[in-house]
């Protein structure tokens, strides 16, 4: 056998002959701005490594300052569609459900921020190592906008109901420190361990028996992609509904612009 080194568009994946430990790493640097042949590029890649038997479990990280900055809606024209859709009519929601249905633990290296899509895409995976420079907001209403990528179902059991309505109405942006106190980061370590940092947690879980991982993980989050769909159908539904309003507009301008919204309730 010889190691796996795999690429899927703006992902590569690596897989060393010896060790267990996959890396899937996403190369949109600086900011690591995701659109749904992202996310469907990271879902090929855990479903290549579901069907190896020499990965047991994934580190997912990123080349550049963040980890993943969110959808880029401040480049968006008026005429340029949300970056939701594919041509073929899959919608981003679609391969985020594929994503969560795949079987292997992954540990999320947290590089610098993780913002709304980006967010929801570090909650996907089973356990996040950050820093102190890590950053973590669910910045969807101070776009205008509703929350979307499972947030609904990921989030809540994560920080508590009550921490996670804060964050989704305020948009609140959280330090490493305060991400690791309500539970978004598991493990705290400086920022230039952080890759390391989570393929030690990674190696950890690798050590122990497959089976009994994969058969617990299935039994502690197997109807995951299920909520997941449910989530995202309702997410889409209030996106699609709101992307038309003058509020999420100006929203996206207030952002582009680094200024406070002047939102009207339009």
């Amino acid at each position: 056998m010889t190691d796996l080194q795999q690429t899927y568009g703006d992902v590569t994946v690596a897989l060393p002959d010896e060790g267990y430990v996959a890396t899937v790493t996403i190369h949109r640097p600086p900011d690591n701005f995701f659109d749904i042949e992202l996310i469907a590029s990271i879902a090929s890649a855990y479903e290549q490594l579901d069907a190896d038997p020499r990965c047991r479990a994934i580190v997912l990280g990123s080349e550049g300052k963040h980890f993943c900055a969110g959808a880029a809606f401040h480049r968006r024209s008026s005429d340029t569609p949300m970056p939701g859709v594919a041509s073929q009519g899959r919608h981003l929601y679609d391969e985020a459900v594929r994503l969560f249905s795949c079987k292997k633990p992954v540990v999320a290296a947290v590089r610098g921020a993780a913002v709304g899509g980006g967010l929801g895409l570090a909650l996907s995976a089973d356990f996040r190592v950050g820093a102190s420079t890590t950053r973590m907001t669910a910045n969807f209403a101070r776009l205008g906008f509703h929350h979307g990528f499972g947030l609904t179902a990921t989030l809540p059991p994560i920080v508590g109901q009550q921490r996670a309505l804060e964050m989704l109405y305020t948009g609140v942006r959280l330090n490493g420190e305060d991400s690791l106190r309500i539970g978004l980061l598991d493990r705290f370590v400086e920022p230039d361990e952080i890759d390391a940092a989570a393929a030690e947690f990674a190696t950890e879980i690798a050590t122990s028996a497959p089976l009994a991982v994969l058969s617990i993980r299935e039994t502690m989050r197997g109807d995951l992609p299920d909520k997941i769909r449910a989530a995202t159908d309702r997410e889409k539904a209030e996106q699609d509904r709101l992307n038309g309003t003058a509020d999420f507009a100006e929203g996206v301008r207030a952002t582009a612009e680094r200024r406070t919204p002047n939102f009207q309730g339009k």
